[in-house]
């Protein structure tokens, strides 16, 4: 399936939460806080609102957007204005 966001939206690949602790135990899926970065996959049409790129590694409010699920890859698609940070 393909998704583009529209006007300014951003859609976001999310990042994993590691499973595993240091010193090598388990973390359960529920207990597991969710991530807030990920990696830029396609952006809305409004060029003067937008100023991240594909590619580009954000990081986001912890409550934003709306998530979805597209080829059993969780995504997350955003205004441009719950991203707070490119990461370099």
């Amino acid at each position: 399936m393909k998704v583009k966001p529209l006007a300014d939206r951003v859609m976001v690949k999310l990042e994993k939460s590691e499973s595993k602790t240091a010193g090598g135990l388990f973390i359960p899926d529920t207990a597991q806080e969710k991530t807030q970065t990920g990696t830029v996959v396609a952006v809305g049409d409004d060029k003067e609102v937008i100023k991240v790129k594909s590619g580009d590694k954000v990081m986001y409010d912890k409550y934003a957007g709306t998530q979805v699920k597209i080829d059993d890859v969780e995504h997350l698609i955003l205004k441009m204005a719950d991203i707070i940070a490119i990461i370099e």
